[in-house]
């Protein structure tokens, strides 16, 4: 039998132990001790996150994060995991996941460097362009066009600062309105009294999708913003970031997460069983084979 030199096992003896430290503290020791995990989601955040009522919240990143619970579970070993469900708003999320009342949110945080000083995010899912959505009888064709105008987005979202960015937008004078939440832009731009809703793509296609009448709306082909989604939980937490990223890169590696993006943006969803329309992007793959957590400013703008 070959034995190990002395300085082997002290090694060795160290990685189990920085393993067992890393298992016994943070968000997995809190998740193992309760037999609770918290997960954030959003009511009304396109096919990423929404809630069909009565506490039954679905979409692309609220089912990967349930998927992602379960690995939790399995790597944990515990026998049951109760899965609790915590409704976020574009202004809490973060104060909630930071005093610990949110374990995992996956809704469609925006990962940029000033969020990175508050938060961890995971691998990014989900790459996302920033558009503007309109009446179908609007007038406005693109970002020069809302000079004068007014227009709406979600408060506690970077949408409008990112328009104000954006060179085609210099000099130009709008009215900013504040829904809040994204239904609630919607129906600012729905009752008139907003010409325009910024927001993210995804969030504007499936607000179109489940709205009465779909075709009085249109999504404008002019792209404002190309930004990183990540799912965001506790900084200084690098165990549990750990396991949340080897289960999406598993769901990846499976193709688990591509079945999981069909079933919500291609094909019909509730509650109007109307598809949102969008195929898998070259961005979006692109980040699922090049896992990462890059911000958005390390992304070119459009």
């Amino acid at each position: 039998m070959k034995l190990f030199p002395k300085t082997a096992f002290v090694v060795v003896a160290a990685m189990f132990a920085a393993t067992a430290y890393a298992q016994d503290t943070g968000t997995l020791k809190k998740i193992k001790d309760s037999g609770t995990i918290v997960l954030g989601t959003r009511e009304s955040s396109g096919a990423l996150a929404y809630t069909l009522g009565d506490g039954k919240y679905v979409g692309f990143h609220t089912e990967m994060s349930e998927r992602i619970a379960k690995d939790i579970q399995k790597d944990l070993k515990m026998p049951k995991l109760d899965v609790k469900y915590q409704p976020v708003t574009s202004q809490n999320r973060i104060p909630l996941v930071q005093n610990g009342t949110v374990d995992l949110e996956c809704g469609s945080t925006t990962n940029n460097a000033a969020r990175q000083k508050d938060v961890a995010f995971a691998m990014t899912t989900y790459v996302e362009e920033g558009r503007i959505i309109v009446k179908a009888n609007s007038p406005i064709k693109g970002i020069a066009d809302l000079n004068g105008k007014t227009v709406a987005t979600t408060t506690g979202t970077t949408s409008v600062q990112t328009l104000r960015k954006n060179k085609k937008a210099a000099n130009m004078d709008f009215k900013e309105v504040f829904g809040k939440d994204h239904a609630d832009s919607f129906l600012l731009l729905e009752t008139g009294r907003a010409d325009a809703f910024v927001m993210d793509g995804q969030i504007l296609y499936g607000l179109k999708s489940k709205s009465k009448n779909p075709a009085d709306y249109k999504v404008l082909d002019e792209v404002l913003s190309v930004e990183p989604i990540a799912c965001m939980m506790r900084k200084d937490d690098p165990a549990f970031k750990k396991a949340v990223d080897a289960s999406i890169q598993a769901m990846v590696k499976s193709g688990e997460l591509a079945k999981l993006y069909d079933k919500w943006f291609v094909q019909p969803i509730p509650p109007a069983n109307q598809p949102v329309g969008l195929p898998l992007s070259a961005a979006t793959k692109n980040a699922w084979e090049h896992p990462n957590d890059k911000p958005m400013e390390e992304y070119a703008m459009p």
